[in-house]
Order: structure tokens, then C-alpha cells, then sequence
């Protein structure tokens, strides 16, 4: 896969000097399902702004697409057009009178003509569901309908990678569904998505690649199965094995000819169970 955006040894800390994060060395690959674990504090939210321009490395480098990225406002800027980020708390990006024009923000300030930013925006509103929502004040929606905002804000610069900070936080379980779905829907298109949460479970159903963050450090990257299974690794990071994960290794302890597969999903759980019961 191509490598679009590459950390080698970045090293950030905060003005009152507790270094948040530790000689990264990671890269993000075009069209991968990354899931971002670790207690708070781990360093994830500071990887994230990292990723994004809003902060810059204080050793180290970033590259997009094998380009150095400087600590200029051009370049940070420049970034930005291409990581879009979603924050954990939709208020914190909501700025504009109407969904609509909050949703053209984004493209007008990239320099889009209006007709452009109009394109996009329409756009935006259709495949998040939002078209009804066109005229009215977005801080008079729900969490959910505001999530769905923000991701369309998003989308509508067209950037090339995206991240989610704690996406399903606060929303009610149909709200939840609704956003896994289109995550879903944005992974099939190719979309590289990039996921920080606390929710192993949603992690295990949805990534095809784990990245594990403790005290500053990435102790951990690779395959979500390979994650799960290092139990040393899961205490060090303060991390609970999903259910799901820990039903199929009952599976395959009851029936170890069988060689099952860890199932990701409960139909696939069911399928497996039914056919070892029969």
C-alpha cells in the first residue's frame, strides 16, 4: 500500500514540559481501517493533532506522501487540505448559522469558487443523510444529527485520510449504528480512516490494523487478532480483550479441531456456534 503519511522519531511535549509523546516512528497507508487504543493520556490526542498540522513535532519529522512537512502556516495548512479530523465533541467545530453554510466553510476557505463549494456541499449533505437539515441552525440538532455535520464539513474539503476522535461518544445506540455505518460505507470507497476509541469491541468488528498508545509510546501496531491475543500487552496498556474476541477463543478451546476463526461479527459468531453445536 502506498505510505501517506509517515512520522520518523517525532517527539512532542506541552509547554509545562510533560513530553506527550515519544519518538513515533509510524506510517498511515492509503486506504487502511486503523483503530487508535490507549487509557487516557496515551498520546493519542496529541498523535492526532500531529497528524493534522494543528500541532507541529518538537523532534522528528513528518512527511505526507514522502514530502516533508514544515512548521509553517503554508505547509501546516496544506496538511489540513489533506488529514481532515473530526473531534470527539461536535460543538467544538460547529461555527456557522445553518448546516448548509457550515458545511461550505471548509471549501470557501481552501479558495473554492462559490459554485465549487456549492457542488461540494451538496454533495456533503446527500451522503450524510443531511439534505432536510440544509437550512436550519446546526446547534439546534441532536448529537447525532451534529456528528453528521461535522463529518460532512469534512468530507466537503475531500481530504485523503480522516480521523475520528471517540466518533460513537454520547450517541444514542441508533445514532451509533448510523455512524458505523458510514464508516463502513467510507471504507469501501477507499477512504483511509483512522479511529481513536476506547470500545475494543467496535475496534475488533471494524479495523484491519490496531496501533496501541501507553504513556506517550506506540508499544503496539498490527493486526487486531495479534493485538488481542498478547494478554501481557493488553494489561500494560489497561485494555480488555472484546467479547466477541474472548466468545470465539471459548470456541476454539471446546473445539479445537474445528479450527475456527475469531468471529467479528455476532452473526458470524452465531453461524460458527450453531454449526460446533450440530
Amino acid at each position: 500500500m502506498d505510505r501517506l503519511l509517515e512520522f520518523s522519531g517525532v517527539s512532542y511535549a506541552y509547554e509545562e514540559g510533560r513530553e506527550a509523546l515519544k519518538n513515533l516512528s509510524v506510517a498511515i497507508r492509503k486506504g487502511e481501517k486503523i483503530a487508535v487504543l490507549g487509557e487516557n493520556g496515551a498520546g493519542k490526542s496529541t498523535f492526532f493533532l500531529l497528524c493534522n498540522g494543528v500541532l507541529a513535532p518538537k523532534s522528528g519529522e513528518i512527511r505526507y506522501n514522502g514530502e516533508p512537512v514544515g512548521k509553517s502556516r503554508k505547509d501546516k495548512m496544506k496538511l489540513r487540505q489533506k488529514v481532515g479530523i473530526v473531534f470527539q465533541e461536535p460543538d467544538r467545530q460547529i461555527l456557522a448559522a445553518t448546516v448548509a453554510e457550515e458545511i461550505s466553510f471548509g471549501p470557501l476557505n481552501l479558495g473554492l469558487s462559490r459554485e465549487e463549494a456549492a457542488n461540494r456541499v451538496e454533495e456533503a449533505l446527500s451522503r450524510m443523510n443531511l439534505a432536510e437539515y440544509r437550512d436550519r441552525p446546526p446547534h439546534y440538532l441532536s448529537g447525532g444529527e451534529k456528528k453528521r455535520v461535522t463529518i460532512a464539513d469534512i468530507l466537503a474539503m475531500k481530504p485523503e485520510i480522516l480521523l475520528f476522535d471517540e466518533p460513537a461518544s454520547s450517541l444514542d445506540p441508533a445514532n451509533a449504528a448510523l455512524l458505523e455505518q458510514t464508516l463502513q460505507t467510507l471504507g469501501q470507497e477507499g477512504m483511509t480512516l483512522v479511529i481513536s476509541t476506547h470500545d475494543v469491541n467496535f475496534a475488533w468488528k471494524w479495523a484491519e490494523r490496531a496501533l496501541i498508545f501507553s504513556q506517550g509510546e506506540l508499544i503496539a501496531d498490527g493486526p487486531p487478532e495479534t493485538i488481542f491475543s498478547d494478554h501481557i500487552l493488553l494489561e500494560k496498556a489497561g485494555l480488555k480483550k472484546p467479547l466477541l474476541f474472548e466468545a470465539g477463543e471459548i470456541l476454539r478451546r471446546a473445539h479445537p479441531q474445528e479450527n475456527i476463526p475469531i468471529p467479528r461479527s455476532i452473526e458470524q459468531f452465531r453461524e460458527w456456534a450453531e454449526r460446533t453445536i450440530s
